[in-house]
């Protein structure tokens, strides 16, 4: 049962909704059904199923305070005027069992849902379950914007809430089991794949749906299934062939390997060979230790000449190091001057060849004035042949004069054309600037338009297609007809577009405005019933609303932080701006500020507004039907999507007539330009001939004196290039006596060299000399030397006899345990393990896992170092010829192989595994399979799919009830809920749904089913297993602690047994 909840005023202007906290004396009586014709209000009872609601508890969520709902187990019948607080309770069903806020429709933040004025809000759902209930608590955070989530009063989080929700088979986001008020209309917008996904989750078992995904599944797993076996085989084979090409690169590989292990077992005799060769020398110094002792006395006789020798050849060797060292400074110096008189001589070569140059240069210029000379003497003779045949000079002067001024006035014409020519093309110029202005304008305003005009044609295609018909069929109205109101209307500042499309539904937004009844029955028949598009349409009112006053000025408003009314923040067509004043009021709601929200309670109380737009949010006020006192309720305001492109379309009829007129000027101006270049172009040609006329009459005047002026210019010139002579000869004559002094230096610095180069030649000879002398010297030296260190050596050796003795054969011990340490290293030994027998008689095999080479025995291998370092030599040789081979390229071989043979494994399975699906599972279309909805009203008519646009609302209202219903007995959900679906219902229509409703959620095991309505008809059936759950507001409630049901219960038997006496 619900608790009855009171409207109590606070300090606030606005009135806050307070549920009474529950008790036992305070439980509020639920209707019965009973043999009188009103029913009974009796306490409900019966059986809950596992997931049932028991306890709904609710404190500073939206309208309430504090409220406790204690449902029964059956039909839950929530009854209350509007804006008492019935789908406050929906929404703590959906919010306190995990669901989202975007679920109920009302807004997309979880902190929306604490009453205002509260930091913070808390629902708690109390779950039947048969090992015990389940209590889930939510509490809001507002600030934060957060929950935190408690399972029988501990901590938890929002998953495992989700979870244990789930385990009961509870959908808060299923509509077939939780449709909200504003979310009715969404159930007929279903398609038929998600209704029945919907309904399979509702009354399936928990495996349906998911099977059905499997199913669905199956044929695509099948086509992966085919696809990759596919591409298996063709890598596989890719691979086959890749191997096939490096096969002989592997075997060449291996033909190296053999030959490397030959050189290994070479390198591991080669040591055990070093041990036997120290080993005997070891034996010859213990037999020789008997004949050290007479060498000893021949070694220090030997020693004292070798000595005094060493010093003198010491002191020689010095000598000859200085006297070196001093050949060499001098040779330094010499060829320091060797390579100056070089320089000296190549410099000399350098001015003899420029002397040389300068000649020829003068020689060819004699030639050519000599060549010049002659050519100007015949010109001058020629030009007196000329001037003696040359006619006598007749009187030319009138008509010279006559030509002159005809050219004078030709030219007057053309300059007056040319000035013509030049006004248009500039008066041209301009009007194609202005042309192109106005096209620029227009692209704009096209695209502005395109972007308003591409974002209808991606959320409304009909919208838009029928957008099109309609400009190509104007001609068909007879009154203005206006394009969907969201290209029409053009925002003044895009950053106000976000009110006008909270304030408008989109429905209206895409809907097209006639003026006349009969154009839109036309508009309608052509597009919604022949072409099939779902379009809206509405008709401006008679009287034009556009122009009217608010009843209230905006001045008067200011002083709340209010800037504009709706109707300013745009501009429309006068029918549009009618019907939109008529229809939504918006010359009188006004827009504001932040600083409206701020002091929103003290506006609201002031202005009685009923609607008030702030920054970010849409207030709506009403008036209680109790109390009459204000009720508000805000919501944020959504994005805009529509209107934030601006578009003025006035502005660009005016661009187009100005585009039309700058044509017709463009036009007028290019004939007159044409008309004027024939003119300057006949003036052109008459100016060329009088032109040529007048020149050879100059010519023919002044002929006679250019021929004599010419002939005393060439007599100028040539007597200038005879008196400019050149002297060959005597050049000739100075620059050879030049060459020649220079000839004498150069004789006597090539002299000079070559006393140079002979002298270092000499010094180089005394200095090879005094080397060789001294390296004879150093020879002598170190053979000394060598002599006396290998006496010495000998003299210790044997002067400690056989001490010393042993000592050389402790050092040959030595040097045998290091060989033998190392041949036991090469050969993989340890120190205390003996040599195998395999070491001593053969190599080992080496194991290769590919053609190894048969075991070779160290006997058969050569004996000796130098046998076996040839052999290394010629093996290491044939091993070096393998050129090109990589290593990786035989494990990625060997790799590849062992993918084939795995691939091959893989392929075959896939094979396999594909041959069973094709074996066990039919080919259907699991993924297309769905619920359609058939419904008809009228007997006449046929059966239609129920869809959001084919029938009304309360058709669709009626079918929802109808399949809700069906699905009633055969849900395996714990509860429904549905929220005021008989609004739109018709009171025939409302009487038998209500009665199907009682008679189906109010059978035997059937789940808990929650109706919410805000009106109920008189006479309708009830039933004893339901609940009725009354929500009163109002401000004569009593007080909670007040509120006695057992004392009312009294109270009204009293009233009952007193009225027979009476």
């Amino acid at each position: 049962m619900a608790t009855s909840s009171r409207k109590t005023p606070t300090s606030t202007p606005l009135a806050s909704k307070r549920a009474l906290p529950r008790d036992p004396s305070s439980e509020v009586p639920s209707k019965r059904k009973n043999s009188a014709p009103q029913p009974s209000l009796l306490q409900s009872a019966g059986p809950f199923v596992e997931g049932s609601i028991v306890r709904i508890s609710m404190e500073n969520f939206l309208t309430y305070d504090v409220c406790e709902v204690s449902p029964g187990p059956h039909l839950n019948m929530i009854i209350g005027a509007n804006g008492t607080g019935k789908s406050s309770i929906v929404c703590a069903i959906c919010l306190g069992l995990a669901g989202k806020p975007a679920f109920m429709g009302r807004a997309d933040k979880v902190g929306f849902f604490v009453k205002r004025g509260c930091s913070r809000g808390m629902v708690e759902i109390e779950l039947f379950r048969a090992s015990g209930n389940l209590v889930i608590t939510r509490e809001i955070d507002v600030a934060k914007n957060q929950s935190f989530w408690f399972i029988n009063k501990k901590s938890t989080t929002q998953k495992i809430v989700e979870e244990q929700v789930a385990a009961l088979n509870i959908q808060v986001g299923n509509l077939c089991q939780f449709l909200p008020q504003d979310k009715v209309g969404e159930f007929a917008k279903l398609s038929k794949i998600e209704l029945l996904e919907a309904t399979e989750k509702s009354i399936g078992p928990p495996e349906m749906h998911r099977y059905h995904c499997e199913l669905k599944n199956f044929r695509e797993k099948e086509k992966q299934l085919e696809t990759s076996c596919k591409e298996k085989t063709e890598y596989l084979e890719k691979m086959i062939q890749r191997n096939e090409r490096y096969k002989q690169d592997v075997e060449r590989f291996y033909e190296r390997k053999r030959h490397l292990d030959l050189i290994e077992m070479l390198e591991a005799k080669r040591p055990w060979v070093e041990y036997e060769n120290v080993r005997q020398e070891y034996e010859e110094v213990k037999q020789a230790r008997d004949r050290v002792k007479e060498e000893v006395r021949k070694l220090k006789e030997g020693q004292i000449p070798m000595t005094r020798r060493m010093e003198e050849i010491e002191k020689q060797r010095h000598v000859l190091e200085a006297q070196i060292k001093e050949k060499a400074t001098d040779i330094k110096e010499t060829s320091q001057k060797c390579k100056q008189k070089q320089d000296i001589i190549e410099r000399k070569d350098k001015h003899i060849e420029e002397l040389q140059q300068a000649l020829i240069v003068k020689q060819n210029e004699e030639h050519d004035r000599q060549r010049r000379i002659s050519n100007t003497r015949k010109m001058i003779e020629d030009l007196q042949n000329e001037l003696k045949t040359a006619e006598n000079c007749e009187n030319l002067q009138p008509q010279i004069d006559a030509i002159t001024n005809d050219l004078r006035r030709v030219q007057d014409e053309k300059a007056l054309c040319e000035g013509e020519i030049i006004d248009k093309r500039r008066e041209r110029e301009t009007l194609e600037k202005e042309k192109k202005n106005v096209d620029d304008h227009i692209v704009r305003f096209d695209n502005l338009m395109n972007q308003k005009e591409d974002k209808l044609r991606q959320r409304y295609r009909d919208t838009y297609d029928a957008v099109l018909w309609l400009r190509n069929n104007r001609d068909k109205f007879k009154q203005r007809v206006c394009e969907p109101i969201m290209l029409t209307i053009n925002m003044k500042d895009n950053k106000n577009a976000k009110y006008i499309e909270n304030h408008i539904p989109s429905n209206d937004l895409r809907a097209f405005v006639f003026e006349s009844q009969e154009d839109m029955e036309v508009f309608l028949k052509e597009v919604r019933d022949n072409k099939k598009l779902r379009v809206n349409a509405v008709i401006a009112p008679k009287n034009s609303y556009a122009a009217k006053a608010p009843s209230r000025s905006l001045n008067e408003l200011k002083q709340y932080g209010f800037f504009s009314y709706l109707r300013e923040l745009f501009d429309a067509p006068d029918p549009v701006m009618s019907y939109l004043c008529c229809q939504y009021h918006i010359h009188e709601v006004p827009v504001g500020t932040e600083r409206t929200r701020e002091r929103i309670e003290r506006v609201i109380q002031e202005t009685r507004l009923k609607q008030i737009y702030t920054a970010e949010e849409k207030y709506v006020v009403k008036t209680s039907f109790y109390s009459n006192k204000l009720i508000s309720s805000n919501t944020s305001l959504k994005v805009a999507q529509f209107l934030t492109v601006t578009v003025d379309l006035e502005q660009r009829r005016h661009l187009e007539e100005q585009l039309k007129e700058i044509n017709r000027k463009l036009q007028l101006v290019e004939s007159g330009l044409s008309t004027l270049r024939e003119t300057n172009k006949h003036l052109e040609h008459k100016d060329n001939e009088l032109r040529q006329k007048k020149k050879e009459l100059l010519e023919r005047k002044t002929r006679k004196r250019q021929l004599e002026q010419k002939i005393s210019s060439k007599l100028g010139s040539l007597k200038l290039m005879e008196q400019d002579t050149c002297n060959l000869e005597e050049e000739e004559r100075k620059a050879a006596t030049k060459i020649k002094e220079i000839n004498v230096q150069k004789a006597k610095l090539v002299t000079e060299l070559t006393n140079l180069v002979k002298i270092c030649t000499s010094l180089h000879i005394q200095k090879v000399d005094l080397i060789l002398q001294n390296t004879t010297v150093i020879s002598e030296k170190n053979k000394l030397e060598s002599d006396y260190m290998a006496a010495s050596s000998q003299l210790r050796v044997t002067e400690q006899h056989f001490v010393e003795l042993d000592e050389n054969r402790q050092r040959l011990l030595q040097k045998c345990k290091e060989l033998m340490k190392r041949a036991r290293q090469v050969c993989n030994l340890g120190a205390e393990q003996t040599v195998p027998q395999e070491y001593q008689t053969q190599v080992p095999t080496i194991p290769n896992g590919h053609n190894s080479s048969p075991p070779m025995a160290f006997q058969d291998l050569p004996n000796t170092l130098d046998e076996i370092d040839a052999l290394l030599t010629e093996e290491r040789s044939r091993a070096s010829c393998f050129t090109g081979l990589n290593p990786t390229v035989v494990e990625e071989y060997t790799k590849r192989e062992e993918e084939i043979e795995q691939l091959t494994k893989e392929l075959k399975g896939k094979r396999i595994e594909l041959d069973k699906y094709r074996e066990n599972i039919s080919q259907e279309d699991y993924d297309k399979y769905g619920i359609r909805i058939r419904v008809k009203f009228r007997s006449s008519t046929q059966l239609h799919e129920l869809t959001p646009h084919h029938q009304s609302g309360g058709e669709r209202s009626v079918s929802t009830m109808l399949y809700l219903m069906a699905l009633q007995e055969l849900n395996r959900c714990p509860f429904r809920v549905v929220d005021e679906i008989n609004q739109g219902m018709d009171p025939i229509n409302e009487r038998r749904v209500f009665e199907m409703v009682v008679n189906t959620a109010c059978k035997e095991n059937t789940s808990q089913y929650f109706f919410i309505t805000p009106k109920l008809l008189q006479n309708l059936p009830y039933s004893e297993k339901m609940t009725v759950l009354f929500v009163y507001n109002g401000p004569h409630m009593l007080e909670p602690n007040r509120w006695n049901l057992k004392a009312f219960q009294r109270r009204r038997r009293r009233i009952t047994f007193t009225q027979p006496a009476q």
